[in-house]
């Protein structure tokens, strides 16, 4: 069997030196613990939920223009996807990043893996429900590239988060890549924990996993104000810097053309974002169906705030003007009656934007 690479967590970050990658001859089957943190273990008795993201699928770009085409096309620089042996640590082996429209309005978001092989290629994880969709969009812009885009169905994309919350920061899992799983951290945030691509039961390469509950992980990612497919980004609607695509590290203002880049570009440098998506709480009683995308919420004087973009029970996403989230915010159902909406910033926001 190919010698494993593994990696040795840290900080999370794009492009920081977050990866220390070592060959070693004999990849155990299970992920194991990382090294503790100064002043204790907290890895001991760690435990890890695994949820298994059935509406994210993966595409397998690969060939010798991999790279450049795909730059060509993505809001993010690539993360390594071969790293050698004998090299300085390279970047992180995962990076989020949008696929644009001509107007700058966001088609697909994506997370893109460095492929484990040896040969030049990336996973491309992205909503199943759009992968037809962006499978035309790469052979649209193919041309005469040296480039293969295929399904790759024998992987699964699952989301390991830790079951204490408060050690998301504090524990690393030691990672790996190879050609049957890869494990990386969550590129947008620490909060949102590791991404493990897999041909096995998730639950069972992690230590201590267990298997979580979607509706936990919909949740969990809602309150910290990550969206993710097409719901929450709706193709050819969102506009990525409203969508915080920069605070999820999503974007690189200087890398090459891309795809979109003039508008994203130069809402950046004028430094004016009067809109974002903010993560929001829901009070009252809930239509049965839950609250209609694109629902209108209003400030105390009737004015127009925003919109209701998505959720999962009582928490979920709304395109905010940042000037009216301190202010009381309601929304009306399509019973007529009143839903208050509680607005908050994260955490994981840099905190000029708090």
């Amino acid at each position: 069997m190919a010698a494993a690479a593994l990696l040795r967590g840290a900080l999370p970050g794009r492009g920081s030196a977050a990866w220390r990658w070592r060959l070693h001859e004999a990849p155990r089957r299970r992920l194991t613990l990382g090294s503790g943190s100064p002043g204790g273990d907290p890895a001991d008795g760690a435990s890890w939920d695994c949820f298994l993201l059935h509406e994210r699928a993966l595409l397998r770009v690969r060939g010798p223009d991999a790279a450049p085409f795909l730059l060509g096309l993505v809001t993010n620089d690539l993360p390594l996807s071969s790293p050698d042996a004998g090299a300085a640590p390279p970047p992180a082996r995962a990076a989020y990043a949008h696929f644009l429209n001509v107007q700058g309005r966001t088609l697909y978001d994506v997370i893109l893996y460095g492929l484990p092989e040896g040969a030049p290629g990336f996973f491309l994880e992205c909503d199943s429900s759009v992968l037809g969709a962006l499978q035309k969009h790469l052979a649209l812009y193919k041309i005469r590239r040296k480039v293969t885009v295929e399904l790759s169905p024998e992987l699964h994309v699952w989301a390991v988060l830790p079951s204490a919350p408060h050690l998301s920061r504090a524990v690393p899992l030691q990672e790996r890549a190879e050609a049957t799983a890869i494990l990386a951290r969550d590129p947008r945030t620490a909060c949102m924990g590791w991404r493990l691509l897999t041909q096995d039961h998730g639950v069972t390469l992690v230590p201590r996993g267990r298997l979580g509950d979607l509706r936990d992980y919909h949740i969990h990612r809602y309150q910290q104000g990550i969206p993710e497919g097409v719901r929450d980004l709706p193709p050819g609607v969102a506009l990525p810097l409203e969508s915080n695509l920069a605070f999820m590290n999503g974007v690189s203002f200087t890398k090459g053309c891309y795809i979109g880049q003039e508008l994203t570009a130069r809402t950046h440098h004028m430094g004016v974002i009067r809109k974002r998506l903010f993560p929001v709480h829901l009070e009252g009683p809930l239509p049965e169906r839950g609250i209609g995308l694109g629902t209108v919420v209003l400030t105390e004087t009737g004015q127009t705030a925003g919109k209701f973009r998505a959720g999962q029970g009582s928490v979920g996403l709304a395109l905010l003007r940042s000037d009216t989230i301190k202010g009381p915010l309601h929304m009306k159902t399509s019973e007529n009656r009143q839903v208050a909406i509680t607005a908050s910033v994260p955490d994981w926001w840099p905190p000029a934007t708090k």
